[in-house]
């Protein structure tokens, strides 16, 4: 032991202060930046912080592929999401240690992990939405919380890995004005939508850090915002973690926001209010800000002390038999289990939209037309922020597997978009005709991919701007091909793969069955495929509102919520947020609330699996508060289970309620109990005519406070 801080048996705080003592100026300003360069006078390693496990490791070889976000949040399955993390963060530590051992910590190698993206929802037009958890504020809240413990661990004294939750605060688009916008919203907005999943996985998920995002939100840079990260997070939240800017935000600053003029002027007002790391070079003028008296060496101090911290916590000073995660071996990376797992997670989010009896297949089924501009491509199935996978599975591939005694025909039928009509685009649609005409089913598999919808812009799509969408039809020929291909009067069946609502209005006019599968992962072929053959019941859910048509959204750069998401929403949807059908049908009981104590309710209610398949269902209760003057939402998602039904067997499922569900957000942001009835529903998905549903009146007795 060549220093203090090297001794064990002090606190990681106590350790910090001490190494934080030995460092000059210079070498605390660089480790601010996301490559901090080592500093081998007071053995400290080099270490680039950035690294992204969204479904997977990202960007560092080869990995297990699990479902992308929103596909994840499809599950309504808290469990799943918590193991799928764990397997994630099983691999960051194997493969970390295995890069540390061949001196490789290069970037993407690291352990604090830029995920997940609890951004909501808000319009299907935003290109990152299917990052994300969906729409719903509390949906988001409890899957981040999932992941966040996943990949962190629970372990007493040391992280497994550290997880961001981002982008705090208020961000979900457009991606082409991310750099200089500035994203308006209520005190009511911000309370009762953006903020409370950041609140939820720092308070209770115990996230260890936070990424600001690139826009302004009510006038304040989301990076160097002192109501944001200093008032709310450190005083309200009491986060005691660090934060991360988005990567080269710190120069949107004083290049596009206008808030400074200068870079050192920008780091400064970043690191004052509260910002502690900087991907990016922006924090390289923390030294001339020093210099010229822009920032004290206590404000530095500040940030590098909760950087140095988190180190402590990741074990990276520690020999690793004293860290349990540093045993991890490297052989479970991109293993059987973890594909296997990746499977179940894919099974398990595939929403079925529609089935007018068509699925499961049946025996009779000898000849299987496979159709589409995604039924084979491999690239569909990863999404973004994704590793490398060892095996693959298109939907085609699956279904050639699963069905083996079946004649599979095979058409790609137009291309996935097209701005102009491209040569072979006529001929590919008639021989899809030909190939439906000779098979007793088709399967026409639709939809986009990350590169129509995804992180600013790409090239290869140049009438996606941005990376947004401006509108929601299936692009292309694709609605032309759904309509050629029903008129041949045989069974046709719809795999559509996206990560957010497209318009199925024609799909679901001319198809028998509508299957949403997202971006399933890389061996997403093969749970679309068991899925068709009814190897299991179906029992995803939207956590996102599938749309009529781009009609029912007020102006995309809207962040007041007047129409968007089912919570304001004015007219039907075509498919609504929490909607999924099964194989199975189910039937609910009378609703029973117990009062336990003032403000805290215990509801049940019984389910019965009426239907001929075993099958999990996402029970869901929705509270609709007290009549207000104030702007309200129809009903909100409070409470959700997931549970698996043997045929003719019963449950009593059983929630609690507390203030939180309870409460209502003011037109000032304050978080009150209202006085008066409170409707609570209970179903399979949204409440509809036939939902069970009981009134609770509540008594006002104290104000809850936020």
């Amino acid at each position: 032991m060549n220093y203090p801080y090297e001794n064990q048996q002090l606190s990681f705080e106590k350790r910090a202060e001490i190494l934080l003592s030995l460092m000059t100026i210079e070498e605390k300003v660089s480790q601010m930046l996301h490559f901090s360069p080592a500093i081998d006078r007071l053995s400290i390693p080099a270490y680039t912080w950035w690294n992204e496990a969204l479904h997977g490791i990202a960007r560092a070889g080869t990995a297990t592929v699990f479902p992308q976000a929103i596909a994840l949040a499809a599950t309504f399955d808290k469990q799943m999401v918590y193991q799928t993390a764990t397997y994630i963060s099983d691999e960051a530590r194997a493969k970390h240690h295995e890069y540390k051992r061949q001196n490789d910590m290069g970037i993407y190698k690291g352990l604090t992990m830029w995920s997940p993206n609890i951004n909501i929802f808000r319009d299907p037009r935003w290109g990152r939405g299917h990052e994300t958890y969906g729409e719903d504020p509390y949906l988001t809240g409890r899957m981040g919380i999932s992941f966040i413990k996943g990949m962190q661990g629970d372990h007493p004294k040391y992280l497994k890995t550290i997880a961001t939750p981002k982008h705090y605060l208020v961000h979900s688009g457009p991606e082409s004005d991310r750099h200089h916008f500035d994203a308006v919203v209520s005190k009511k907005d911000l309370r009762e939508t953006y903020l409370p999943a950041f609140k939820e996985c720092i308070v209770e998920g115990q996230a260890y850090s936070i990424m600001g995002a690139y826009n302004r939100t009510n006038g304040e840079a989301c990076c160097a915002s002192r109501t944001f990260l200093l008032d709310i997070l450190r005083d309200e939240f009491s986060f005691k973690g660090f934060v991360v800017s988005d990567c080269h935000a710190i120069i949107d600053l004083h290049l596009h926001h206008h808030l400074t003029k200068t870079p050192q002027e920008s780091a400064a007002m970043a690191v004052k209010n509260g910002c502690d790391l900087n991907c990016g070079k922006a924090f390289e003028s923390l030294t001339l800000a020093y210099e010229e008296n822009i920032i004290t060496e206590e404000q530095i101090n500040k940030a590098v002390k909760r950087l140095l911290v988190a180190k402590f916590k990741l074990g990276m000073f520690d020999d690793d038999d004293k860290v349990p995660y540093s045993s991890i071996p490297y052989e479970v990376n991109d293993s059987n289990k973890h594909r296997d797992y990746a499977i179940k997670v894919a099974e398990k989010s595939l929403v079925l939209l529609k089935n007018s009896g068509i699925l499961p297949l049946k025996s009779n089924v000898k000849s299987i037309a496979v159709i589409g501009p995604n039924a084979d491509d491999r690239e569909v199935l990863l999404a973004n922020y994704k590793g490398i996978p060892s095996r693959y599975s298109t939907i085609l591939e699956g279904i050639i597997e699963k069905f083996s005694d079946c004649e599979i025909k095979y058409s790609k039928g137009c291309h996935i978009a097209n701005t102009t009509l491209r040569d072979d685009e006529t001929s590919l649609i008639s021989e899809a005709i030909s190939c439906a005409k000779a098979c007793d089913v088709t399967i026409l598999v639709t939809g986009i991919n990350s590169l129509i919808e995804g992180e600013e812009a790409d090239p290869r799509y140049p009438e996606f701007g941005g990376g947004d969408r401006e509108d929601i039809e299936l692009p292309g020929l694709q609605n032309q091909l759904i309509s050629k291909i029903s008129t041949i009067n045989k069974p046709l069946i719809i795999v559509n793969l996206s990560g957010s609502c497209v318009s199925l209005v024609t799909a679901n006019e001319h198809a028998d069955a509508i299957i949403q599968a997202w971006y399933p992962g890389a061996l997403g072929g093969k749970a679309v495929a068991n899925l068709l053959a009814g190897d299991f019941s179906p029992s995803g859910k939207l956590p996102v509102t599938f749309y009529n048509s781009i009609k029912q959204l007020p102006s995309y750069d809207q962040y007041e919520l007047t129409t968007q998401t089912y919570r304001y929403l004015k007219e039907a949807p075509l498919f609504p947020f929490g909607f999924g059908l099964t194989y199975s049908k189910f039937s609910f009981g009378n609703i029973n609330i117990n009062k336990k104590s003032d403000y805290l309710y215990e509801v049940t209610i019984k389910v019965i699996n009426d239907g001929p398949y075993d099958s999990n269902n996402v029970i869901q209760l929705y509270i609709k508060t007290p009549k207000t003057s104030m702007k309200s939402p129809h009903y909100q998602l409070k409470r959700f289970s997931n549970e698996f039904f043997k045929v003719n067997q019963q449950k009593e499922i059983t929630f609690t309620l507390d203030e939180q569900a309870l409460s209502f957000i003011t037109d000032e942001g304050k978080r009150v109990i209202l006085d008066g009835e409170y409707t609570i529903y209970i179903d399979e998905g949204q409440p509809n005519k036939s939902t069970q549903k009981a009134l609770l009146t509540i008594e006002v007795k104290s104000e809850i406070k936020y």
